[in-house]
């Protein structure tokens, strides 16, 4: 069994966990089934200053897990189909997270490609389609061995192949918040594991 990312992995600048998160092991338990994917693609999203954020409303029901303990999942629905994959960061009170973009199948693929009907698993509600990620996994926590959603270490991606930007989809947000270079991607999307 790989080691699982302890509580103090996210107990850190999220900027930093968010780098760090790519080429991480992404492990889901589903009806007895075992779904491993590799983190290709991540976005920080730091404080209530963050207008890209949603603590920049402060801490409601829906962002309450964002103010918890680093290391667990903050999951919410968007769009009016899509369930998001966050992980909780830095320290108790202080509302940070990392959105998971997407994976790269590397374990129960034939499973992750049946429920996306053949479709690929590049994209935040299409991670969470795959490998059947809702809202009854919000406020898991991911550094726990028995959890049915966890993160484990994974392979090590150089700075070479990884592409820095903005994040997606902030029509309607203001600068500077909508151009912070805080989307981290493997470029080609694929992290090469025959190494």
């Amino acid at each position: 069994m790989q080691s699982i990312l302890p509580c103090n992995f996210y107990n850190r600048p999220t900027l930093t966990v968010a780098r760090e998160l790519i080429g991480a092991r992404l492990v889901r338990i589903l009806n007895g089934k075992k779904l491993v994917g590799l983190i290709t693609e991540t976005e920080a999203y730091i404080s209530e200053k963050d207008l890209a954020c949603h603590a920049k409303a402060g801490r409601t029901p829906r962002t309450a897990v964002m103010y918890g303990p680093p290391g667990h999942a903050y999951i919410y629905f968007t769009y009016g189909n899509h369930w998001m994959l966050n992980v909780v960061t830095e320290r108790e009170g202080f509302p940070a997270a990392v959105l998971i973009r997407a994976v790269q199948p590397i374990e129960g693929e034939e499973i992750m490609l049946r429920r996306r009907s053949g479709r690929d698993t590049f994209g935040p509600g299409k991670l969470t389609q795959a490998m059947g990620i809702t809202k009854s996994e919000n406020g898991l926590d991911l550094t726990e061995s028995a959890s049915s959603l966890r993160i484990e270490a994974g392979i090590s991606v150089p700075n070479s192949l990884v592409t820095k930007g903005p994040r997606v989809g902030l029509n309607s947000t203001p600068e500077p918040w909508k151009s912070k270079p805080w989307r981290f991607l493997v470029k080609g999307w694929k992290i090469n594991i025959t190494d």
